[in-house]
């Protein structure tokens, strides 16, 4: 008697539509926990050297009256973020193939690509202060040849960061990704809300009527600059909006969609699935709004007052007189696990998301088939290498953390005008009208828009005035 044994199933192309596929969407937010995931991992991309770094530096030099742009910054572009999304799960395709649709064609591709192509300078600049800052902050805690500041000390640590990270990223599983990127933002969101509360039983506490302060709407002399930076680098900038497409697809909420048949049924399925979307981005929003709102108080409350500004190599330092000048100098080595861990998680979280983008803008341009599996696969497992070794370089050449997050910041705040131009024109020619939501939604993408427009441009002013 013979046994025949089954060939193993390969895992289904997530970028592939096929009826077999068609699963119906949960309903209400307690069927739909198990499928968020998406949001989690832009979270992990977002709290990390915009909250830090840029959120804290700018509540030190304005004090409580900017605490507005903290708001408007994380809601505003999350309007956008949806449209995107939506347009992904009608169509199973990610954010850069919808992108090079824009017209004009410029020798057969869209703009925004040859935009993209040059956002991998503004990527590479970005995500190397992150990781070099969390090995900064490392060298700080555990120095290497007794300096913590010299590249020998710096350069190891950025050696064993790149390594953990690419040891993790190259398995290339989404689950695995996710899963990791939940615990993280878990830890760090935790940790800035007890950093918060616990400044109030220090001379440094925040009040109500400071809050109040914040909420004036207004922008002091001396903090454009640095506000502009923070509008484009906390909350979703260009980076995450454009990954959340791709963790959206392989999520699966296109796939369970199924391919557009014209049908009322297909309609009813992709509502539902957008409402998931809807209710994980919202929960994202909720949790990297927390921790940027937490960040800008503690620069607030306890460096403002003392005229410390982070910047410079002395950026840890001063931001460490958070802990120090409020619970003594033992904290100083918490604070440093914490700087550590914070843009070490936000480095993790945007390889893959990065790799992705980089990948998909190559295919474009001819480098490969995105739809051939086994090549997209192996360009991916080589980007989530290459790109952390990449940063590690551009770090020991600037080492500057803080100027690297600024410079990427405005990039960012300059390509989401991009992104917003192709919102429009994908929601007036690819997405299907009946699965569009309402006037409200409307509004709030306009004001995002509007938005977006006129920091970006306020952004070019101010680089060169």
């Amino acid at each position: 008697m013979s046994s025949t044994t089954a060939a193993p199933t390969q895992p289904r192309d997530p970028y592939i539509l096929d009826v077999a596929d068609i699963q119906e969407p949960p309903r209400g937010w307690r069927n739909s926990l198990r499928y968020f995931g998406p949001g989690f991992l832009t979270s992990a991309a977002v709290v990390g050297s915009g909250e830090l770094i840029t959120a804290t530096a700018l509540g030190a030099q304005a004090g409580f009256v900017l605490l507005w742009i903290v708001l408007v910054s994380t809601l505003v572009k999350v309007a956008i973020q949806v449209e995107i999304a939506r347009w992904s799960i009608s169509t199973g395709r990610a954010s850069m193939e919808g992108y090079n649709d824009v017209p004009p064609k410029l020798f057969g591709r869209g703009w925004i690509s040859y935009i993209g192509l040059l956002m991998f300078l503004q990527i590479v600049i970005g995500q190397g202060g992150v990781i070099g800052g969390a090995a900064l902050a490392m060298s700080m805690l555990v120095p290497v040849g007794g300096d913590p500041f010299s590249p020998v000390s710096v350069g190891i640590w950025l050696a064993i960061l790149v390594a953990i990270a690419i040891a993790i990223q190259i398995t290339n599983k989404y689950s695995l990704i996710e899963g990791v990127a939940t615990v993280m933002v878990a830890i760090v969101t935790l940790l800035v809300i007890n950093m918060v509360f616990g400044v109030q039983f220090t001379p440094f506490a925040w009040s109500a009527a400071d809050l109040g302060e914040g909420l004036l709407f207004q922008i002091p002399l001396g903090t454009m600059g640095i506000a502009l930076a923070m509008f484009g680098m906390t909350g979703v900038g260009a980076g995450e909006i454009t990954a959340y497409s791709y963790w959206c697809v392989e999520k699966g909420y296109a796939r369970f969609t199924g391919p557009n048949d014209g049908s009322e049924a297909w309609v009813k399925r992709a509502r539902g699935w957008m409402s998931v979307m809807k209710k994980d981005a919202m929960i994202s929003w909720v949790i990297y709004t927390i921790s940027t709102v937490a960040f800008y108080v503690l620069g607030a409350a306890v460096l403002n007052p003392q005229n410390l500004v982070p910047s410079g190599t002395d950026m840890f330092d001063v931001l460490a007189r958070i802990f120090t000048d409020t619970l003594g100098e033992w904290t100083r080595w918490i604070f440093l696990i914490g700087v550590a861990l914070t843009l070490f998680k936000t480095a993790m979280a945007n390889i893959p998301g990065f790799a992705r983008q980089v990948a998909n803008t190559l295919a474009i341009f001819g480098a490969f088939d995105w739809r051939d599996v086994d090549r997209r696969n192996r360009w991916l497992k080589a980007l989530v290498v290459i790109l952390p070794i990449t940063w590690a370089i551009f770090y020991l050449f600037i080492q500057s953390p803080f100027l690297m997050i600024v410079i990427a910041g405005i990039g960012n705040a300059i390509f989401l005008m991009a992104i917003v131009v192709a919102t429009w024109y994908l929601r007036a020619k690819q997405i299907d009208k009946r699965v569009a939501d309402g006037k409200w939604f409307t509004v709030w993408l306009a004001l995002s828009s509007i938005a977006v427009f006129a920091v970006g441009v306020l952004s070019l002013i101010d680089q060169l005035s």
